[in-house]
């Protein structure tokens, strides 16, 4: 893919534009559906109030099916944030994929970038660390890196930093190769009438499987993060 990125050096830190720009537009779209489904709510849902409540439902069975409610119940915002989140930044880059101005990408799923599923992943700890010292105290929890034995340590150290990394990666690695085979498929689409006519079909395929594996990623995602958040919170872990 020969296009580069617009980026922006402010001191030490460089940004880049394309990803600031699809995490904006992720965030608007994510609270524009929010807004929408709960504005006029009714006792007998209808249209969008309907899919958000489906999702809030959605994703209380997955805090159940890692952890009571009693616990898990302040976690049920932080989980619809998430999968709709992710799910919204999966999908954002299929509609137009590879639209380059002046030499560098613009528009791409913000999920495609390390960056932000690091970053993600990276949050995710953080708060499962933060609520597993303030939930069982700050000598329980960090009993638990010498438990059963004291040489355990330096694994379970190991152990947080590969669940970052595998949690980032993992979601990182999915939507970046869906859509530089799309963005390919789209170079081959641009070579003349028969490379055209080749590619309408596995680009329709391809676009369907990215939507399938956009929203089981969000998904994923989503369920690790409640299981590292019972595994900190909860006594039995």
């Amino acid at each position: 893919m020969d296009h580069g990125a617009p980026e922006l050096t402010i001191g030490f830190l460089t940004f880049n534009l394309s990803t600031v720009l699809m995490l904006v537009v992720t965030a608007a779209i994510v609270f524009l559906i929010a807004f929408i489904a709960t504005r006029n709510l009714k006792l007998k849902p209808t249209g969008m109030q309907n899919f958000m409540e489906w999702v809030m439902d959605f994703v209380k069975g997955i805090i159940q099916s890692n952890m009571d409610w009693k616990t898990g119940g302040r976690f049920h915002i932080l989980g619809i944030t998430l999968i709709m989140f992710i799910a919204v930044a999966n999908l954002l880059g299929l509609p137009f994929s590879g639209i380059i101005v002046g030499g560098d990408l613009w528009w791409k799923s913000p999920t495609a970038d390390p960056t932000v599923t690091l970053t993600l992943a990276a949050m995710v700890m953080v708060l499962a660390t933060y609520y597993g010292i303030k939930m069982r105290g700050t000598g329980n929890y960090f009993r638990t890196f010498v438990q059963p034995m004291s040489f355990m340590f330096p694994l379970k150290i190991v152990e947080e930093f590969a669940n970052t990394l595998t949690l980032g990666l993992r979601l990182y690695g999915n939507i970046y190769a869906g859509e530089i085979l799309l963005g390919l498929l789209a170079g081959m689409a641009g070579s003349g009438a028969v490379g055209f006519i080749g590619a309408i079909i596995p680009t329709m395929a391809w676009q369907g499987f990215s939507i399938f594996i956009g929203f089981i990623q969000a998904f994923i995602f989503t369920m690790l993060t409640m299981v590292y958040l019972s595994h900190k919170v909860s006594a039995d872990h």
